[in-house]
């Protein structure tokens, strides 16, 4: 029968199931599919921290949620549009987010006794009124998936498998994904188990042709490809870009990259990329523990390399002793924090913004740290080539502070030209810079290794066998200039000082802040940081849409803070901070610039939602404005 094609704009779709189901698989096909043709798009991977969390629980439950639309998004979304349930617990952890109209996709195979047991349900919500309101659609997909596999001689356990390649055929078809891709993808994958392999594009192709053929679903859908700058596309996560982004940096500054680490949720990733690098000069070494990861780092530094060290919270605190040594030895050392819920395990797969103070402050005495964090996926490429040329500028470690959602979620990266990366020399030392005068008047040349650059206040960065450039380094203070261990107390006054004075200095390389303010009269300003620009941005269009007017800026750099920071906080009646904690942006500016910023804070392990957003920022619009004095007009007599 002809299906009617329907027009939408954007669709929002989760597929939930349990963590074994396969639905981040899925969810990441329908992603490259989805970019493949064109839309612009973000996702939000979601599962447990358990490698296998109890089956058919809540606490179990794996999604992966995708926004594609044809026109320029910022957020993976704030509810879906389209549900796809493949259990009881799927359907029942992610009911809550859906709202009245919206579609739900029910694997009924699994809605047994037992399963509804466990995942808390007194009755079968299929077969009572509780969910009325959605527009359902009850299938079972497991039962139809065994029997289109059946030839392949399959255990029905195996066949079963593919029930998630069978609904990714079916929401193919429903929004028009090309399939291409995905039938490549998993002839490669599975290209040493023939009979998988087979199952798996069979599974899929019968899910699409399902969609074509069924009553069911009567309606196709299509969203057209988003406009976007002309150049190469790829869809790419954080984690990737962060990887690339080190690549790129190591290219640019002519340095060999060394990586080392130890693996930890969510920035194990960056490891995995990077040992794939070799032809780059990159090598990694995976350390038996964080404290010899960054110590290996920071050797590598020394000699003459890019030294870098990936991470998350927990793994920053053991670090701290040698970032500080590296700020007192005053070595280039890139340190990637991809933050998650915390404290302590915390929650390793959910995301959060909490270590901003600890980046800040998290270590002993006055070492301070430049702080960069990127905005999005793709922009974690740019922020980690900008650490990279401020470490080895200004011989200085950076916090590079990623988090979960950008690290896992992804969206259409242009592929940047070579040509656009930035110049980073590390203009080694070559030759002694100091001439030393002996008690006779005669003069020697020799090596300082604290000698600065007047521009940058840098030390000269010698490599270790370099003649006549010997040296010493270590965590003693250092003598200003000669770089002797030295216990004076004015030179250690002056050595903290210039060490802070030097980090300072980056702000003067920092190009001014793009203000958001499209009407020129808002009152209110909302300023973030990190991966709070999606919501931020988002919550920002619908109230100037609703017709209020409101103003936006995102920092990259958190230490220092740009030089024009302070002018453009003074320029607005409120300052409205949305954060992933509980207000640490919020302390920092309202204790450098005096500045009565407003906190919006969630720690919930999840993105902050635009719509409740947009409400919080509405309301302080409307607050603003009525409590605004006209000046009253006078006239001369």
């Amino acid at each position: 029968m002809a299906k009617q094609v329907k027009q939408l704009d954007r669709v929002i779709i989760r597929f939930a199931g349990d963590s074994g189901d396969g639905m981040q698989l899925t969810g990441d096909r329908f992603t490259q599919e989805s970019a493949a043709f064109g839309n612009d798009l973000q996702t939000l991977p979601n599962f447990p921290a358990e490698i296998r969390a109890p089956q058919g629980t809540l606490p179990g439950v794996s999604s992966f949620q995708v926004h594609f639309a044809d026109h320029d998004i910022l957020t993976p979304g704030d509810s879906p549009d389209v549900l796809v349930a493949m259990n009881p617990a799927a359907l029942k952890a992610n009911l809550g987010d859906m709202k009245p109209g919206t579609t739900i996709i029910v694997d009924s195979h699994d809605f047994t006794g037992r399963n509804l047991t466990k995942a808390g349900y007194a009755e079968n919500p299929l077969e009572d009124d509780s969910l009325v309101d959605y527009a359902v659609n009850v299938l079972d997909l497991t039962g139809m998936t065994v029997e289109a596999v059946k030839e392949f001689g399959l255990s029905r356990k195996d066949a079963s498998r593919a029930k998630n390649m069978y609904a990714l055929g079916l929401l193919s078809w429903m929004y028009g994904r090309p399939t291409e891709t995905t039938v490549a993808f998993l002839e490669k994958r599975f290209a040493k188990v023939p009979a998988i392999r087979d199952a798996n594009v069979t599974a899929f192709k019968s899910g699409y042709f399902f969609g074509e053929t069924t009553e069911a679903f009567a309606v196709q859908y299509e969203i057209k490809p988003a406009p976007m700058q002309a150049g190469t596309y790829r869809n790419i996560t954080g984690n990737l870009a962060l990887a690339y982004g080190v690549v790129a940096g190591g290219v640019a500054s002519g340095l060999p990259v060394f990586l080392g680490t130890y693996p930890i949720t969510p920035a194990s990733d960056v490891l995995h990329e990077l040992s794939k690098h070799k032809r780059f000069g990159v090598t990694t070494f995976q350390a038996e523990d964080e404290i010899a990861g960054i110590g290996a780092a920071l050797g590598a530094s020394f000699a003459g390399s890019l030294g870098v060290t990936s991470t998350s919270g927990p793994g920053v605190a053991l670090k701290s002793e040698t970032i500080g040594l590296a700020v007192m030895t005053e070595l280039p050392l890139v340190v990637i924090d991809v933050q998650r819920g915390g404290p302590s395990t915390g929650l390793p797969t959910k995301t959060e913004q909490a270590d901003l103070l600890q980046a800040m402050f998290g270590r002993n005495g006055e070492s301070p740290v430049p702080i960069v964090a990127p905005q999005s996926p793709g922009d974690c490429f740019d922020a980690a080539v900008e650490a990279v040329r401020i470490a080895v500028t200004y011989r200085t470690p950076v916090m590079l502070l990623s988090d979960g959602m950008l690290a896992n979620g992804s969206e259409p990266w242009r592929i940047p030209e070579v040509g656009d990366l930035p110049v980073i020399d590390p203009a080694f030392a070559t030759e002694p810079n100091h001439e030393t005068t002996a008690k006779d008047g005669s003069t020697e040349a020799d090596f300082w290794p604290y000698l600065r650059d007047e521009e940058t206040l840098a030390r000269p960065w010698a490599i270790p066998g370099t003649a006549g450039l010997e040296h010493r380094i270590g965590g003693l203070e250092k003598g200003d200039g000669h770089g002797n261990i030295a216990y004076d107390p004015g030179n250690h006054d002056y050595m903290v000082r210039i060490r802070q004075a030097k980090v300072d200095r980056i702000a003067a390389s920092l190009p001014p802040l793009e203000v958001d303010d499209p009407s020129g009269r808002a009152k209110v300003l909302v300023l973030g940081w990190g991966s709070t620009y999606g919501p931020i941005g988002a919550a920002c269009r619908r109230v100037r849409k609703a017709g209020h007017d409101v103003a936006q800026v995102h920092l990259r750099h958190l230490n220092p803070f740009p030089q024009d920071l302070g002018e453009i906080l003074k320029g607005y009646d409120k300052v409205l901070v949305p954060e992933m904690n509980l207000g640490q942006l919020s302390m920092l500016v309202r204790a450098k610039y005096l500045v009565d910023a407003v906190g919006y804070n969630q720690v919930r392990g999840l993105p902050l939602k635009a719509a409740e957003l947009a409400e919080a920022i509405t309301d302080l619009v409307e607050t603003t404005s009525s409590s605004s004095v006209e000046p009253v007009e006078t006239k001369e007599n």
